[in-house]
């Protein structure tokens, strides 16, 4: 199926500057904790590389400024470089998301390009239960693979996900003492492996998805973010973006999420680990509350 194309008075209708493009479910790893449940039998869904390439045309147009690539294994989809690529000839910020087990030449010479970074997950300064959470013998390669992009020169950012505190602690200041700046903290969201009950529900989110963000999965479904998937609220493949993301489906997801979680707790003035209300804190960005791997929160809804 060909991605439809938007029509002139539709581009400007979206609010979103920023998309994950989760372009695949294969993955070397089977990562315990893995929010939509990649692995070496996954796949890299119904998107063709002109469907990639249609829908961040339409995304550019949209005023979409930045993309981050995820998935599954960004660097195992046969097309990810020219999806990446693509969007960095459009002038989008894009941050390809890696478990840095094995990277080609070619991309280590694509994230040295302007407007290119990279961002990975690590689980403890123990190679052990690294890679008990990861269920492959990933550490040593993910660790050499981070010393490297930090000799490049790549923009780095690094997630520990850990629901223990000390060894999170540890794994910080592991990272800290090779050079790695830019690090979050997030405990282990339950969707997918991570869940406990297989049933999807809202108690798990930030609360800001489809907050100037989307989702876009490797079948073309959209939805408010990679986390609640299950909410989709269109079909890139089927409809033009612009007109999704502008839509009733995601006025009512997005109601929805924010009627279930309660900010109650998070008020307007500085706090450092309330996101979105996190200004002085360094680690934080806007909006990040919802991406994998950023620093926990002593506020509704992340604690």
């Amino acid at each position: 199926m060909t991605i439809t194309e938007v029509s002139p008075t539709a581009q400007n209708e979206s609010p979103t500057k920023f998309l994950w493009l989760d372009i695949t479910r294969k993955c070397q790893l089977e990562c315990a904790h893995c929010y939509n449940s990649s692995g070496p039998e996954g796949d890299h869904g119904s998107m063709s590389q002109e469907d990639w390439f249609t829908l961040l045309d339409q995304a550019a147009d949209a005023g979409v400024s930045a993309v981050q690539l995820i998935g599954g294994e960004v660097t195992m989809h046969p097309h990810g470089k020219e999806i990446a690529a693509h969007a960095l000839g459009l002038g989008l910020q894009v941050e390809v998301y890696s478990n840095l087990v094995h990277i080609a030449p070619e991309w280590w010479t694509l994230l040295q390009h302007e407007g290119a970074s990279l961002a990975t997950s690590y689980y403890s300064a123990s190679a052990r239960e690294h890679n008990t959470m990861t269920r492959r013998p990933s550490h040593g390669r993910t660790r050499a693979n981070i010393v490297r992009a930090l000799k490049l020169g790549i923009p780095l950012r690094v997630g520990i996900v850990s629901n223990d505190k000390e060894r999170a602690a540890e794994a910080e200041a592991e990272l800290r003492a090779i050079g790695v700046q830019r690090i979050g903290i997030d405990h282990i969201r339950p969707y997918g492996r991570g869940a406990a009950e297989p049933s999807p529900d809202t108690s798990g989110l930030c609360g800001n998805c489809g907050d100037g963000c989307a989702s876009i999965g490797p079948n073309g479904q959209v939805a408010p973010c990679v986390f609640s998937t299950w909410m989709e609220i269109g079909n890139v493949q089927q409809a033009p973006l612009a007109a999704i993301l502008s839509g009733d489906k995601m006025i009512q997801a997005t109601a929805a999420i924010r009627g279930d979680v309660t900010m109650a707790k998070c008020q307007p003035d500085c706090q450092p680990h309330c996101v979105p209300n996190n200004p002085c804190d360094p680690r934080c960005e806007p909006n990040a509350a919802c991406r994998p791997g950023t620093p926990p929160s002593d506020c509704q809804p992340r604690n």
